[in-house]
């Protein structure tokens, strides 16, 4: 499958814009209600941003390096790796908004235990801005010459088209996660702390 090379990053911003207005959202809520576990075994909503924040560090600023040193021009048409489309269909929340297969987070990319919620906000907010302008100055480089390494091992590395991929739909399927932990956190805590904010 080949895909018009602006056209994927136009939806890309526009994914990524989409996770921004959903995280200037959770500024209005509490931190209570953002460091809340919905169960014991389940992350809270500071830690699912923790370990987005965590992805974010690495990927930024390899894609950033990569995008700084590039002299290749665009290319009109993107053709996705095989590695790359699977690592994103296994992280792409499917159309119904269900998640298809469950994943153990890698061991370096686990959040602490309590992590500062409005800190946690912040920077993956600034993260995403960042992102948006990267994205942008992808239109002049080559989606398929530029790689960049994975998180897990300098090893392994991905078309830049298909990192832009992969990352944002791992951030999709986390915040679904965040929309479960709030549903399921509102039962939690008490009313007055979550009334007006939590929808």
């Amino acid at each position: 499958m080949k895909y018009n090379s602006n056209a994927l990053l136009e939806t890309l911003q526009a994914d990524t814009r989409q996770i921004i207005l959903t995280a200037n959202q959770l500024l209005q809520l509490p931190p209570a209600v953002l460091q809340q576990q919905a169960a014991p075994d389940k992350w809270s909503v500071a830690q699912v941003l923790e370990h987005l924040n965590i992805y974010s560090r690495h990927y930024i600023i390899a894609i950033e390096q990569k995008l700084h040193l590039n002299q290749s021009g665009p290319n009109v048409s993107f053709s996705p790796g095989w590695l790359g489309n699977y690592f994103t269909k296994l992280m792409k929340p499917k159309e119904d908004n269900s998640i298809a297969k469950k994943m153990k987070a890698q061991k370096n990319a686990s959040p602490s235990t309590q992590p500062d919620a409005a800190e946690m906000l912040q920077e993956f907010i600034q993260q995403q801005h960042q992102l948006l302008n990267l994205l942008q100055i992808a239109k002049s480089a080559n989606l398929e010459y530029i790689r960049i390494p994975i998180s897990i091992s300098k090893l392994i590395s991905l078309k830049l088209g298909d990192t832009f991929r992969f990352f944002i739909a791992h951030e999709q399927r986390h915040f679904l996660q965040i929309q479960h932990t709030l549903t399921a956190s509102a039962q939690l805590i008490p009313e007055k702390q979550t009334q007006g904010n939590v929808r």
